[in-house]
């Protein structure tokens, strides 16, 4: 590891060749360097040999990294490695610090953060991560895309993972709505995966943002999958989660957002359909039902900010009458005119109040009078 005599970027080098050198999310890692610092953990790594259960193994391996190699190449694949301290570092990732355990020996904040595209990590504050199953169906790739390009119209930034299904749909939801969105990979961020996506990464490189935890050149794997999850629920305000089966790794996504205190939220489907199967789970564990744009706003914003519209059938003429009007509405038949007494009876009040409201009916449109009582206008049947 080489050295430098300027103390922020001793730190900087020393979390990279501590981020080349172990697997992402390392939690005893992130813990030792949290409380020590970068340039500490490894002075003690390579003058000791051993660090909590790293061996002299963990040790050549960081032996062998040049930091500063690592950056002039990243740099030549136009990649930049955020830190904590830095003005761009997202803050919002440090919660992850006090996160409850939800992948065993996995989590903490990240060392640094690869980022290759123009749009900063600092100006994600106002995010939410929309995920879900790759095998996604027609309907859940469709709500995809309509709840990120809503988000996308209100300013919102969307934070996914380009995987197949759900995520390549509100990636491109977000885009259509003239919006922000980013990817986070589980390979480095020079790479493109899935292959079938590439032209999709690279425009979120060229004009948003692809982001890992995992170093430059490395290759996508199961842990750094699960790695990754904490990342992007942790990036966002909220997680939305689009379709999910019982063992969907969109799953692991929702358990680090409810670690971090953060709300989860899920679309339901059809009970019959397996691809829906897990958020179902999650609603009925508590998270929150969202079928748009603006209920998603309402979980993750400011207290009274966005409250979402209650949807309600067309209003009718008689929506605006009182209860009491409304039930004496209710017993003037349709076409055959019945008497006061008849009506009364049928409402199930006095002649004398009934009169006033029937008068108070006629006056307005509702009802209809003639010699032999009251019936129904064509307004009130309308």
């Amino acid at each position: 590891m080489t050295a430098t005599t300027n103390v922020a970027d001793a730190e900087r080098l020393a979390r990279v060749a501590l981020n080349v050198a172990f697997e992402p999310a390392d939690l005893e890692l992130a813990q030792q360097v949290s409380a020590h610092g970068a340039v500490a953990v490894c002075r003690r790594l390579i003058d000791t040999g051993k660090l909590g259960s790293r061996s002299a193994e963990a040790v050549a391996r960081l032996d062998a990294v040049d930091p500063a190699d690592e950056l002039e190449r990243a740099h030549r694949s136009d990649l930049r490695f955020v830190v904590p301290g830095d003005a761009e570092w997202p803050s919002q990732l440090d919660d992850l610090e006090h996160a409850a355990d939800v992948t065993e020996g996995r989590g903490g904040v990240p060392l640094g953060l690869w980022v290759r595209g123009p749009v900063r990590l600092d100006s994600l504050a106002d995010s939410v991560a929309v995920v879900g199953s790759r095998s996604a169906t027609d309907y859940g790739t469709t709500i995809a895309r309509e709840i990120s390009a809503q988000l996308a119209a209100e300013r919102w930034a969307v934070v996914s993972g380009a995987a197949y299904g759900i995520d390549q749909a509100a990636h491109r939801g977000a885009l259509a709505g003239g919006g922000v969105t980013v990817a986070v990979l589980a390979c480095g961020a020079d790479r493109f995966y899935p292959a079938a996506h590439e032209r999709l990464i690279g425009h979120l490189a060229e004009h948003a943002a692809v982001i890992s935890e995992a170093p430059p050149g490395a290759a996508p794997m199961r842990l750094r999958f699960l790695a990754r999850n904490r990342i992007i629920a942790a990036l966002s305000r909220g997680t939305v989660i689009v379709e999910a089966a019982p063992r969907s790794g969109a799953l692991n996504t929702a358990s680090w957002t409810d670690a971090i205190s953060r709300p989860v939220m899920g679309v339901p489907g059809p009970v019959t359909a397996m691809t829906s199967a897990g958020v179902h789970v999650l609603l009925r564990r508590g998270a929150t039902v969202v079928t748009n744009a603006g209920e998603v706003l309402e979980s993750v914003g400011a207290s009274g900010e966005h409250l979402a519209i209650d949807l309600r059938g067309p209003e009718r003429p008689r929506d605006r009458l009182s209860m009491t009007q409304q039930q004496v509405l209710e017993a003037v038949p349709l076409f055959r005119p019945s008497g006061l007494e008849s009506i009364a009876r049928i409402a199930g009040l006095g002649t004398a109040e009934t009169e006033r409201h029937l008068a108070d009916l006629t006056r307005n449109g509702f009802a209809e009078r003639s010699s032999t009582g009251w019936r129904l206008s064509a307004y009130a049947r309308s």
